[in-house]
């Protein structure tokens, strides 16, 4: 017996579905949980780490959090 084909209403469901949350297994079964925030594709907290102003991170609590204040104001000049 053939499975039915899904209506273009069912299948855009279908994709928004996958698209908020992901599957995973918890005690060998399967569990569907909403994905982590994302910008870019990338995680939230490491874009902030790539793309932040080192003032910015000074100012807020994630430059504590990450101690990255003496890593991104250490600049190589190249003459």
């Amino acid at each position: 017996m053939a499975k039915r084909k899904l209506t273009p209403a069912e299948k855009a469901e279908k994709k928004k579905r996958k698209q908020e949350y992901m599957t995973i297994f918890i005690n060998g079964k399967q569990k569907r949980v909403k994905r982590p925030p994302t910008i870019d594709g990338i995680d939230v907290e490491e874009f902030i780490r790539k793309n932040a102003d080192p003032i910015w991170l000074h100012k807020t609590s994630y430059g504590k959090k990450w101690n990255v204040r003496h890593q991104r104001l250490s600049v190589t000049v190249m003459s």
